[in-house]
């Protein structure tokens, strides 16, 4: 599996998790999504702003409220689905550390923690 593949596969993922916690308003469960998975998988994909969001959310302005929290998060969400795209089956990118599925399944820290690992 390529890298390019595995990421948008990762996101997608990430994304499923993140509208289920969004649509039940779960909020101990969006805060682990955003500051664990969604902080890692852009580090992964090499997306910094995505990174630097998810940790400004928590690092330098915490939400004072509920609807601030929601509000982030759903900046977060439309930040992600900006960088969705559809994998193109020509373009071959290897991760030059190995498998990058690997090192994402190893990443999962909120599946793990949740134990759904």
């Amino acid at each position: 599996m390529t890298k390019q593949l595995t990421i948008q596969l990762a996101l997608e993922d990430l994304l499923v998790d993140l509208h289920f916690a969004r649509k039940h308003e779960q909020l101990g469960r969006l805060a682990l999504l955003a500051y664990c998975d969604v902080k890692r998988w852009a580090r992964l994909a090499g997306k910094a702003d995505v990174a630097d969001m998810a940790v400004r959310m928590f690092a330098c302005k915490p939400s004072p409220n509920r609807e601030d929290f929601l509000r982030d998060i759903d900046q977060i969400l439309a930040s992600l689905q900006a960088h969705e795209t559809r994998y193109d089956p020509g373009v071959s990118a290897q991760s030059p550390s190995g498998d990058i599925s690997r090192q994402w399944a190893g990443l999962r820290s909120s599946e793990v923690l949740l134990g759904r690992g």
